[in-house]
C-alpha cells in the first residue's frame, strides 16, 4: 500500500480536477475531517505535561499513602495494545475499490478518446461536399434514390425544412 502524507495533498484540487463521484468526494471529505481532528488531538496531547512530581504531592498532602498508591498504579500502568488489522483491511479494501474504479474510469476515457480521435480523423479526411458526385451519394445511401423518385412522382421539388436550415 502506497503511503501518502495527508499534508501533501491539495484537497481543493483533488475534489475538483479529478471529476470524482459524489460518494467518493463525501468519503474524502470525511477522511479529511478525521485527519484534521486527529492532528488537533495529537498536537494537544504533545503540549500536555507528561511527568508528575510525586514528591511535591507528598509534601502538600497529609495522606502520603494515597500519593504512594497513585505512584504505584502509574508505574504499573501498561498501555493496551490495539489490533489495527481490521481497520487496515477496511482501508486497503477501500483503496482497492478506489483504484479499480479509477482504472475503469481511465479505460472508459481512453475508449472515448479513441472514438473521438477516429471521428476527428474521419472529419479531417472527408472530401468537401462540392467534390462529391450524385453517383457517390447514391452508392453510399441507396435509399436516397428511392426518396428522390417518390418526391419527383409527387411533384415535390424542394426538401421540407432545407431553406430554413441552410438558406439559399
Amino acid at each position: 500500500m502506497a503511503s501518502v502524507r495527508a499534508a501533501s495533498i491539495d484537497w481543493s484540487k483533488l475534489t475538483v480536477t479529478l471529476g470524482l463521484r459524489k460518494e467518493t468526494i463525501t468519503a474524502l471529505q470525511a477522511f479529511r475531517k478525521r485527519n484534521e481532528e486527529a492532528k488537533r488531538v495529537v498536537s494537544a496531547l504533545k503540549q500536555q505535561k507528561a511527568d508528575i512530581d510525586f514528591e511535591h504531592y507528598r509534601n502538600i498532602l497529609k495522606n502520603k499513602s494515597i500519593v504512594n498508591e497513585a505512584e504505584k498504579v502509574l508505574n504499573q500502568f501498561k498501555p493496551t495494545k490495539v489490533d489495527l488489522d481490521a481497520q487496515l483491511k477496511v482501508v486497503e479494501k477501500f483503496e482497492k475499490k478506489a483504484i479499480d474504479y479509477a482504472k475503469n474510469t481511465v479505460n472508459k476515457i481512453d475508449a472515448e478518446l479513441g472514438e473521438l480521435q477516429a471521428t476527428l480523423t474521419n472529419m479531417e479526411q472527408t472530401r468537401p461536399f462540392k467534390d462529391i458526385s450524385v453517383d457517390e451519394l447514391v452508392k453510399a445511401k441507396p435509399e436516397l434514390n428511392d426518396i428522390v423518385e417518390k418526391m419527383v412522382k409527387k411533384g415535390r421539388w424542394t426538401v421540407p425544412g432545407y431553406e430554413e436550415k441552410f438558406g439559399y
